[in-house]
C-alpha cells in the first residue's frame, strides 16, 4: 500500500482540458495508481503566480471541480477521504484521494474562502507557495518573514477542523512560527538540506522539529531537491531516507512524488507505477515492517480525524 502526500495532476488537467486522468503524458494515472497497488494520493490544488489576483478562487474552484469530475466520478473505486475513519474503511481495490492545498494565495485575505475549500474537501494546507502572501512567507522570499496575523488566524482555523498545516515551501522564520502556532503540522514534499542545500528543503534542526511534533516529512522525488549535481537516481534519494532514520525518523518518514509538478524525474523514478521498483529498493535496505511504515503507516496513522 502507498501513501503519496503530493502530486499536481489537478493543474496539468486545467492546462488541458482534453486530457484525462489515464492520459499517458501524466506521471499519476488512475492505471498507474492502479498498477502500483496505490492506497491513497494527495491531490494539490496549485495556482501558478500567473495568474491575476481576481482569477485565483475561482481557478482554485475549478480545479477542485476538475477533482471531482475527471478523477472521482469516472471511476467508481476512487473514494473522496475527508477524515481517519473513510480512510480505515477502505475497501480492497478502492483507492483514496485527498484534496490538498498548496499555498493560500486562492483565499487572498477572506476566510470564507478557505472554510469553502474546506467544506468541498481539502485536508491539508500549505500557507504560501514559495513567494510572499497575506499569510507568511515563503523560501524564496528574500525577506525571509514568518507568519502573519492573519496567517495565525488561519492556522487556528486549520486547528479547529484539525486538518494538518503543511510547512513546505515556507520560510525558515515562517517554519518555526508554524511549529508554534499549529497542532498537525507535515511537511508534504521536501527532503534534506543537509545532503542537498535547496532552499526547498529542511535543515536537521527541522526535521528533528517536525518529529518532535510527532509529524511526517514526504520525501520528494523532485532530482534538484536529492542531489545538487549531476544525474540522480534512486540511490540517491535512499540516502536521505536514511538521514531522516539516523535523526530518529523512521516513524516519521513517508513520500510526496511532486509528480506532475516537475519535467524532470529520478532515474528509474519517472510515473507512478515506478513506486514498484522504489519499494523493492527500500526493501534491499530496511526491514519489510520499515517499508510499509515509509510507503504508508506513517501518514495514513496521522490522517485528520
Amino acid at each position: 500500500m502507498i501513501f503519496d502526500a503530493h502530486c499536481d495532476v489537478l493543474y496539468q488537467l486545467q492546462k488541458d482540458k482534453r486530457k484525462s486522468f489515464n492520459d499517458s503524458s501524466l506521471h499519476v494515472t488512475y492505471s498507474g495508481l492502479k498498477q502500483a497497488k496505490a492506497k491513497v494520493q494527495c491531490f494539490a490544488i496549485f495556482l501558478p503566480s500567473t495568474i491575476q489576483p481576481h482569477d485565483r478562487f475561482r481557478s482554485a474552484l475549478e480545479q477542485v471541480d476538475l477533482f471531482y469530475e475527471k478523477i472521482i466520478k469516472p471511476y467508481p473505486d476512487m473514494k473522496v477521504i475527508t477524515k481517519k475513519q473513510e480512510l480505515d474503511e477502505l475497501k480492497s481495490g478502492e483507492i483514496g484521494a485527498v484534496l490538498t492545498l498548496e499555498g493560500c494565495e486562492a483565499i487572498e485575505e477572506d476566510p470564507l474562502k478557505l472554510t469553502t475549500l474546506y467544506r468541498l474537501g481539502v485536508r491539508s494546507v500549505g500557507l504560501t507557495w514559495n513567494g510572499t502572501n497575506a499569510l507568511a512567507d515563503g523560501v524564496m522570499t528574500k525577506r525571509g518573514g514568518g507568519v502573519t496575523e492573519f496567517g495565525s488566524q488561519i492556522i487556528r482555523m486549520l486547528n479547529e477542523w484539525k486538518i494538518w498545516t503543511d510547512v513546505s515551501h515556507l520560510s525558515e522564520r515562517a517554519f518555526w512560527d508554524v511549529m508554534e502556532l499549529a497542532d498537525t503540522p507535515i511537511a508534504s514534499h521536501s527532503n534534506c538540506y543537509r545532503l542537498c542545500p535547496h532552499p526547498r528543503n529542511l535543515t536537521d534542526d527541522q526535521i528533528q522539529a517536525l518529529i518532535k511534533k510527532d509529524s511526517v516529512i514526504g520525501l520528494s522525488f523532485v532530482p534538484f531537491f536529492v542531489k545538487e549535481k549531476g544525474s540522480v537516481s534512486a540511490k540517491d534519494l535512499l540516502k536521505h531516507v536514511e538521514h531522516i532514520c539516523k535523526l530518529g525518523g523512521e516513524n516519521h518518514l513517508g513520500f510526496g512524488s511532486d509528480f506532475d509538478g516537475i519535467d524532470e524525474t529520478i532515474s528509474g523514478l519517472s510515473s507512478f507505477e515506478s513506486y514498484e521498483r522504489w519499494a523493492e529498493e527500500l526493501d534491499k535496505h530496511f526491514s519489510a515492517e520499515q517499508t510499509k511504515k515509509f510507503l504508508w503507516t506513517n501518514f495514513s496513522s496521522r490522517f485528520p480525524v
